[in-house]
């Protein structure tokens, strides 16, 4: 394939580019062979010239097809080159959100500095079990790999996680260690894997630490190999750690902190255990301070501290020891701030109050003037002689870092030691997975020794990579057959001999350490002249002797050499380490336990001191000793890498720099792997995969049914260079940029076609429009010319009329017009004829009411003037009466003085005055009105004489003027005459227009009063209608209310059954756990074997239950006492709610057994004395009790008419009321009641005086036998006849004993009356009471309703209606509380009165028998001719007590359920037990009953768990159901007896209530039930995948993407699983539940389990396969879903709810079906996934991959446009649906239409030994 068919117009390149590393541009015109330069546009528009060098005339790298982009696996691209990768995790990590990426068998994980929600226990659920190929990367997969080849090859694993700081290393190994724990179980009695994972945040308190690119960077590198048992759980772990940073103990940069536990220690300084060890704050200490940081973002120490404390613990680290480790934490702070002071130039020395130095001291326990001295000097030893010397400061300083460091790194290795030995188990060994988190490579501006070594590290798990690659790929050629020449790939063993092989960098290193006088700059000088010639790796920077350079296979890096000796030799001083093992702290001298056995004196004495110096390793030998462990460890596994990148030095959450990326790209590795990949056939295509996708480039006759042969035809054609492919096995292996250009021909193909296609569509829509277009015009011509000629015509019309009209018209105005001028004038005079006459008249009118007017006034002047004229008079004679009445009183007062003697004696002679007085006055009063009458009477006479003589006058006037006028009356008479005729005309007039106005008005009135009518038919018809509509919505909000109350219950109710069943579920969970464990101990303990037995648990509270002895079950719960304490898994709720309900338990069992023994004693008792009674002869006795029996059955019957008397009298429920009191049926039912009272007190005498009878002739007739003897022995404990010589006489008197029984017999009579009269007063008095607060009750209701009714009056019509409804329904409700109460009541009484019942009924049957086994003994024997009759059976199967165990074993254990189901009657087994269960009954033998259920329910238990077959759970839980349904159906509960017919309502149990077992077998349904999903999951869940989106109906039409080297893989391999498999697998489910006779109710609730499954877990695959979002996939989905309706429609299950399940998958179909570009599509998709949550809709519409270039990828920005608009949903914010949910099952009541009596036992059951009765 030519470059001039690559490099053609319009094809995409990649342009370096300083910033981003690579930019995209695009071909603006062809390339041809010799151009020098390539003519392009960037993406920005720019159009720039790139220069082709001709000599080497390299090219720029072509783009990757838009389909190809965001791939999963960067093998799976066309072209494998730099820029296609590092594009390919830019697409994926920013604009997907992805930042796992498959480069191979590489796992690429990118930092994204943000928690995502991808690590949650569903998604671990979700890779379990899974192909690698099959799901998204994820480390998950990874960890899922291993643990799978693990198992599958036998073979150990080891797991690669490399990277720089700040890359995510510790993260990705976290996890990969949380999955192994997650999805293996230890094997142990405690939890290791929980011991593991508490490693973690241990390991990362004392070797992590903030750096300036990562806020927990782990300063050290570690091994950790978790240890699986043969069953692959975890049994234990191992821990290797390598080369810890200890120089950042005491140095650390700006912006860092030192290791993380020194700031823990410092935060919790304020803790009681802590203050011994003197802490302040981390700024108070130099080692903590220096990086002036000492806090990170959203780290809080406190709580991390204690975190590390529980992991501690959980360690088995106990508190004395963790006090110790914090001791010796506290000592190195204060070690780091002891002071050094100068004393000269080389000495130094510590002031003996140092405060630090005192503290570090005391808390190492050694004394501080030797630690003191020695900090300050050091001891130096000859042959000879040994010298002890100061030291500088600088080195007082080094050497308490030395120190200081020392002692860190021992204490770290004393930490991973323990931890070790916490993780060991004594579980043996079979196999591991190794988790290697080790630093990347790494380059800074200045390197050291540290650098060094990490790099090394580097070079060699490199060098183990590209092998591991080489051989994978020389596998991969080799099993598919294909000829493979050597790829060519970096081989750095050169570099790793440069650093390790003999005279190499290290070799030197460690022979400059042994030498004297050794140094770093005669350390560099060795190697200029050792190496700089001979080797091409290393090499000297230009300007520097103390540095040099080697080139590693990621890049060139320079070290400086100040500080190699020192850091590699990592001295100490000794004399200080001897110091420290003077201590008696403990800990303290553990850590240098290691020091003592290496320095114990070996060979001759004189010599010790240099062998010990010589023999002390290196750090550098011994992290090379370590890392040649680690690759033959890491070569003996099979390796899976993970390789972390840093996507930028800022922190920032999903930002990625290229420039960045790309270096650790080159340094990780990556860029090889796809360097080695594209050297051979990176893209690789199966056969059938290859034809699906490239058919559309062969014709129909070139399809062959050899798929092989077809491919390589195609091929061929397509393709000339034969050297570009290869045909294996399986697999056609294409170079690199094949699949791209195959591609590109699949698209020009695809793309002729769809303009084929437009062509024939736009020509067929423009001849379509072309012909509609001509047809409308000719249309419209025939219309708009027909519509001319009509309007024509009309016009010709219009003119004649208007002619007409016109003529009309004018002459209807001229006369119109003439007749108006005439009325106008006749109006207009009469108007001013009348108004003449109006003015005269007005006139007249005027002056004669001024006349009046006049007089009037005059007169009313006058009166006033006489009314003032008489008030003054009588003022003043007032005045003056009143002067000379005061001056007679005086005289009057002054002749009063002077006679009083006289009115003494003449007392009455005053009253005389005083009426004398009293007459006086009222004389004067009557002389006053008449004089005032009288003047009255004068003025008025003056005034009317006044008055005439002005009127004459006036008649006088009046008389001339009349004279005047009397010759103007013939002018006026005229006049008068001619107003009378038009007064008349106007009369006419006014009475014509009066009765048109009648007339009118009638007519008027009548149209009104029509409208009226109507008006009130609207009126009254609206009126209605808003009443009707008014309940309507009051209907409709009683109806949502009700509707939403019913819907708040049913989810109240739902939620408390999956409450309920959950926790029962959890408690057969731990009851299996708990007999497994007793099985365990029974097989352990065989001297124990016999006394242990298994005890089946069960919440009856029946005694049969507990027949079981005590002390087996309290050595069983002692033997498990120390299991149950020991697992940590179990809820604690859930424990102790069980531990309570067996305590319950126990004392139920106690009362229960006491209950029992006290029956059984009252039991022996009666039997005792029947046995006595039944030796005498009870004739009369008999007569007299068969007399009082029917008395007492007549009592009987009087009561039940008077209580039926009583509720007829005060029951409300009847149609009719009941009688009023006074009423006639009142008092005729009043009389009855009492004519009836009075019988029953005539019956209750007559009884009393039948058993005082009967009383008497027992005594009479068995005075002298045992039961006289027990009447004598009773009636002398009565008080009052304690007298001995009393009845001594009393037997004296009568020998015969007649008046002593007859007296005794009054005395029980009167006894009797006695206690019936206390009985009826207490009853009177309760009824009276009851009567009375009924009365009150009335009356109270009486007010309520009066205030009701008062307020009511006062309210509007509407809320007066309203409150009167409420009312009602709190009345309402009232009473039907109370009625509830009452028929509870009842109820009770009832259960009461039918036990009495049944118990009396069992005395009675067994008298009678014992009667008429008497009577048969003493009646003569006669022969008898027998005849036989058809026997009658009744529903029961007889069986012995010792045939219980033979059963149950041949109905339930050994039972075969596919026989039975086929052959025999549904629920046959269950109808079995219950008519045992009903014999059992009959014979009143409880232990039977008990023992029977129990043992059903047993036998059951232990199939279920035995059996975890779908058939057997489906046959038990079907019997299960119908053995509870009959002992509802047949309880004698009126509840279940309306269902049943009149025979099986005479086969009721009539001994034992049996309700608690209902609950019982309830919950072993439940049990059964949650069995049978866990099954049908089981059963499901590997063709869910497969058939719901990995099969494809049409193969090809929907198109498929290339994959990398991970293929994804089927379930099946053998045969492809498609949908019509799983709807084979449900009808399977479906038909066996059905045969089975499972409940229709409970098959609608499996079936919507099963679909909810089937949602669950095509929905959770989809959001974690990027593959599987596109168009096409959610167009196969939605096909899929109909199938699945269609096969519910088919069984008639459509209203199971199954659909409803459905629902979230639809909605994610129609997501990638829909439209996603506008913000109206968003809306949209808010409004349409309703079903699904926000996170689910933008995980699908971020994963949205286009399988065919037509298709457009999901722009960010309307991404975050749904994010919006979603922003205020409330919902839960998991990504994955819970596919282990299981909806809370209910158990319907179905009674059965079976006859017991019909019921036939086949003879294969085995059950010979059952009778039938």
């Amino acid at each position: 394939m030519a470059a001039s068919e690559l490099y053609s117009k319009h094809a995409r390149v990649w342009l370096p580019d300083a910033a981003e590393v690579w930019k995209s541009a695009e071909l603006i015109r062809d390339y041809t062979p010799g151009d020098l330069t390539l003519s392009l546009q960037l993406d920005d528009g720019t159009s720039v010239e790139h220069k082709i060098d001709p000599r080497t005339n390299n090219l720029p790298p072509l783009r990757n097809p838009n389909i190809l982009v965001g791939e999963n696996d960067l093998t799976a691209l066309s072209y494998l080159h730099e820029p296609a990768v590092l594009h390919n995790l830019k697409v994926r990590f920013i604009d997907s959100k992805l930042i796992y990426t498959y480069c191979g068998i590489v796992l690429v994980a990118i930092n994204p500095y943000e928690n995502l929600p991808i690590y949650e226990p569903d998604i671990i659920n979700a890779y379990s079990g899974q192909n690698m190929g099959d799901m998204d990367p994820h480390i998950f997969a990874v960890a899922e790999e291993a643990y799978k080849q693990m198992a599958r090859d036998h073979r150990n694993q080891s797991i690669i996680v490399s990277g720089e700081s700040g890359a995510g290393k510790t993260v990705s190994a976290k996890y990969a260690m949380r999955y192994f724990a997650t999805v293996s179980c230890s094997s142990g009695e405690t939890n290791v894997e929980e011991r593991v994972l508490a490693s973690s945040p241990i390991m990362e308190a004392f070797g992590n630490a903030k750096t300036t690119r990562n806020d927990n960077s782990s300063r050290f590198g570690k091994y950790i190999e978790i240890g699986f048992d043969k069953q692959y759980s975890i049994v234990g772990a191992h821990m290797r750690t390598y080369l810890l940073e200890k120089s950042r103990v005491v140095f650390q940069a700006h912006g860092e902190r030192n290791y993380h536990v020194f700031y823990q220690l410092c935060a919790s300084s304020h803790l009681p255990e802590f203050k011994a060890f003197k802490l302040g704050c981390a700024e108070d200490f130099h080692c903590t301070n220096q990086g002036q940081n000492p806090a990170i973002d959203g780290v809080d120490d406190a709580k991390e501290m204690s975190s590390t404390r529980r992991a501690f613990s959980l360690l088995g680290i106990g508190e004395s020891d963790q006090m110790e480790i914090y001791q010796i934490l506290s000592a190195i702070l204060h070690l780091s701030n002891v002071e050094v002071k100068d004393q000269s130039a080389d000495r130094c020395s510590i002031l003996p109050d140092n405060a630090h130095l005192m503290v570090f001291c005391e808390l190492m326990g050694v004394p501080c003037e030797e630690m003191s001295h020695w900090l300050c000097h050091r001891k130096l030893k000859t042959t000879t002689e040994t010298f002890v010397k100061p030291v500088s400061k600088m080195n007082a300083v080094h050497g308490r870092d030395a120190l200081a460091k020392h002692i860190y790194a021992r204490l770290f290795s004393w930490i991973v030691g323990s931890i070790n030995i916490a993780l060991k188990s004594a579980v043996k060994q079979h196999s591991f997975i190794g988790v290697l988190d080790i630093y990347g490579f790494e380059t800074f501006d200045v390197n050291s020794f540290e650098q060094f070594c990490i790099n090394y590290a580097n070079e060699k798990l490199q060098q183990q990579f590209n092998l591991h690659v080489f051989k994978l790929e020389q596998e991969e050629y080799m099993k598919e057959e294909i000829p493979w020449t050597l790829i060519d790939f970096y081989d750095n063993q050169p570099c790793i001999n440069l650093i390790e092989a003999k005279l190499g960098i290290l070799d030197l290193l460690d022979e400059e350490c042994k030498m004297p006088k050794g140094s770093d700059d005669t350390w560099a000088q060795k190697l200029y002249n050792t190496l700089l010639k001979q080797n091409t790796h290393f090499d000297k920077p230009r300007l520097s002797n103390r540095a040099f350079i080697i080139h590693h296979f990621a890049d060139k890096v320079e070290y400086q050499c100040a500080g190699f000796l020192e850091k590699n030799k990592d001295t100490v001083n000794q004399e200080q380490i001897n110091v420290l093992k003077k201590s008696k702290f403990d800990l303290l001298l553990k850590l240098f336990e290691d020091d003592d056995k290496a320095n114990k004196p070996t060979g001759i004495a004189g010599r010790a001191g240099p062998t010990q110096k010589d023999n002390k390793k290196t750090v550098g030998l011994q992290f090379r000793q370590s890392l040649h462990l680690l690759m033959d460890t890491l070569n003996a596994t099979t390796p899976h890498y993970v390789r972390c990148i840093k996507p930028n030095d800022h922190k920032a959450s999903f930002l990625l720099d290229p420039v960045r990326a790309v270096q650790q790209l080159r340094a990780c590795g990556v860029l090889e792997t796809i360097r080695i990949s594209a050297a051979g056939f990176p893209s690789r295509w199966t056969y059938q995969e290859f034809f699906s996708r490239y058919r559309v480039l062969m014709k129909q006759k070139d399809a062959l049914p050899d798929r092989k042969q077809t491919c390589k035809n195609l091929l061929e054609k397509l393709i000339k260079d034969q050297e570009k492919y290869q045909f294996g096995k399986n697999k056609i292996f294409f170079r690199a940029g094949q699949v791209a250009y195959l591609e590109k021909l699949r698209s020009d193909k695809l793309r002729l076609a769809c303009v084929s296609i437009q062509k024939t569509i736009r020509c067929w829509l423009a001849r379509k429009k072309y012909l509609r277009l001509r047809e409308s015009a000719v249309t419209i011509q025939k219309y708009v010319r027909g519509h001319q000629a009509r309007s024509y015509v009309k016009f010709l019309r219009q003119t004649k009329a208007a002619l007409v009209i016109q003529r009309n018209v004018r002459m209807w105005a001229r006369r119109r017009h003439y007749l108006r001028q005439r009325s106008a004038a006749v109006t207009i005079q009469c108007i001013w004829r009348a108004h003449m006459a109006r003015e005269q008249y007005y006139k007249l009118m005027f002056e004669q009411k001024a006349v009046v007017l006049q007089r009037w006034v005059r007169g009313w002047l006058a009166r006033q003037h006489y009314r003032r004229t008489l008030v003054a008079i009588i003022l003043l004679q007032s005045c003056v009466r009143r002067m000379m009445a005061k001056k007679e009183l005086k005289k009057l007062k002054v002749e009063a003085r002077s006679v009083e003697h006289f009115k003494k004696l003449n007392i009455g002679m005053e009253n005389k005055i005083m009426q004398l007085q009293m007459k006086i006055n009222e004389q004067h009063k009557e002389n006053r009105e008449l004089t005032e009458r009288l003047i009255v009477l004068e003025r008025t006479h003056t005034t009317e004489r006044d008055r005439q003589s002005r009127e004459i006058e006036t008649l006088r006037r009046s008389e001339q003027e009349a004279k005047a006028k009397a010759a103007r009356v013939p002018s006026l008479l005229e006049q008068l005459s001619f107003l009378q005729h038009e007064l008349e005309t106007s009369h006419r007039e006014k009475e014509e227009l009066e009765e048109q106005t009648k007339i009118y008005k009638e007519q008027t009135q009548q149209v009104v009063e029509e409208l009226n009518m109507k008006n009130n038919l609207l009126m009254s018809n609206i009126d209605d209608l808003s009443k009707e509509i008014l309940t309507q919505t009051q209907q409709l909000t009683e109806i949502k209310t009700n509707s939403e109350n019913t819907k708040q219950l049913e989810r109240d109710l739902n939620e408390e059954r999956s409450r309920y069943q959950s926790l029962l579920s959890e408690h057969l969970h731990l009851e299996e756990r708990h007999r497994d464990l007793k099985e365990e101990m029974s097989l352990s303990n065989n001297s124990n074997k016999s006394s242990l037995k298994r005890t089946d648990s069960n919440y009856s509270s029946n005694s049969s239950e507990f027949s079981q002895s005590l002390d087996s079950t309290e050595s069983d719960n002692s033997s498990i006492q120390t299991e149950n304490e020991t697992e940590a898994t179990v809820d604690l709720p859930v424990l102790l709610k069980l531990q309570r309900r067996v305590k319950d338990l126990e004392q139920e069992k106690r009362s229960l057994w006491q209950q029992l023994d006290k029956r059984e004693e009252a039991q022996q008792q009666k039997a005792k004395e029947v046995e006595e009674q039944q030796s005498v002869g009870r004739t009369e006795l008999d007569l007299e009790t068969l007399k009082r029996q029917e008395l007492e059955s007549e009592n009987k019957k009087l009561k039940q008419d008077l209580n039926e008397l009583r509720k007829s009298l005060t029951s409300d429920s009847g149609d009719l009321a009941p009688p009023v009191p006074g009423s006639l049926p009142y008092n005729i039912l009043l009389d009855q009641l009492n004519s009836s009272s009075e019988e029953l007190e005539m019956r209750k005498e007559e009884v009393l005086l039948l058993r005082s009878h009967m009383v008497r002739q027992e005594a009479l007739k068995h005075r002298d036998s045992l039961l006289g003897e027990s009447v004598k022995l009773d009636l002398s404990e009565i008080p009052s006849y304690q007298d001995v010589d009393r009845t001594a006489d009393i037997h004296t008197l009568n020998e015969d004993g007649e008046l002593w029984l007859a007296y005794e017999g009054l005395k029980e009579t009167n006894r009797l009356l006695e206690c019936q009269m206390q009985k009826q007063e207490r009853h009177h008095n309760e009824r009276n009471r009851k009567l009375v607060e009924e009365v009150n009750k009335l009356r109270y209701e009486k007010e309520q309703q009066q205030k009701l009714l008062a307020q009511s009056l006062l309210l509007p019509e509407n809320a007066r209606v309203e409150a009167s409804l409420k009312h009602e329904i709190t009345r309402l409700t009232n009473e039907n509380l109370e009625r509830m109460e009452q028929q509870e009541k009842q109820d009770k009484t009832i259960r009461k009165l039918k036990k009495q019942l049944k118990f009396y009924m069992k005395r009675v049957e067994d008298f009678e028998a014992t009667a008429n086994n008497a009577s048969m003994m003493s009646a003569p024997v006669r022969t008898v001719n027998i005849t036989r009759k058809e026997k009658e059976y009744q529903g029961m199967l007889e069986y012995r007590e010792s045939d219980s165990s033979r059963l149950l074993k041949n109905l339930v254990i050994d039972l075969k359920p596919r026989g039975v189901a086929v052959s025999f009657t549904p629920g046959l087994p269950a109808y079995v037990i219950f008519m045992c269960l009903r014999y059992a009954d009959n014979v009143n033998d409880d232990k039977r009953v008990s023992t029977l259920l129990n043992s059903t329910i047993s036998c059951i238990k232990g199939v279920i768990k035995r059996k975890d077959d779908f058939e057997v759970v489906s046959f038990w839980l079907a019997n299960t159901c119908r053995l509870m349904n009959c002992l509802k159906q047949y309880s004698g509960d009126e509840v279940f007896l309306t269902h049943n017919t009149a025979k099986q309502n005479e086969q009721v149990l009539t001994n034992f209530e049996l309700s608690e077992y209902h609950q019982l077998f309830g919950d072993l349904a439940i049990q059964i039930y949650r069995q049978l999903i866990k099954c049908v999951e089981n059963t499901l869940q590997p063709l869910i995948v497969a058939s719901m989106l990995e099969n494809e109906t049409i193969q090809g039409v929907l198109g498929s993407k290339p994959s990398g080297l991970r293929k994804r893989s089927t379930s099946f391999p053998e045969e492809a699983v498609t949908l019509e498999v799983l709807l084979q697998r449900l009808s399977y489910f479906h038909t066996t539940m059905s045969q089975h006779g499972v409940d229709s109710e409970l098959i609608k609730q499996v079936v919507k389990q099963q679909f909810y499954i089937i949602s669950a877990v095509t929905l959770n695959h989809l959001l974690l396969r990027k593959e599987m979002c596109s168009w096409s996939k959610g167009l196969q989905i939605r096909y899929n879903v109909w199938q699945l309706e269609e096969w519910l429609t088919e069984r008639d299950l459509a209203d199971c709810g199954a659909k409803e399940t459905l629902e979230p998958l639809v909605q994610a179909a129609q997501l990638l079906q829909i439209k996603k570009n506008t913000e109206a599509d968003a809306r949209a998709i808010c409004n349409m996934c309703s079903a699904l949550t926000t996170a689910q809709i933008v995980k699908v519409l971020t994963l949205y991959t286009p399988v065919i270039e037509f298709e457009e990828r999901v722009s960010p920005t309307f991404i975050t446009t749904i994010k919006n608009l979603l922003r205020d949903r409330v919902e839960s914010s998991t990504l994955m649906m819970d596919a282990k949910k299981i909806f809370s099952v209910s158990v319907p009541f179905t009674p059965s239409s079976i006859a017991l009596e019909t019921l036939q036992i086949p003879a294969s059951l085995n059950l010979g030994f059952l009778t039938r009765v």
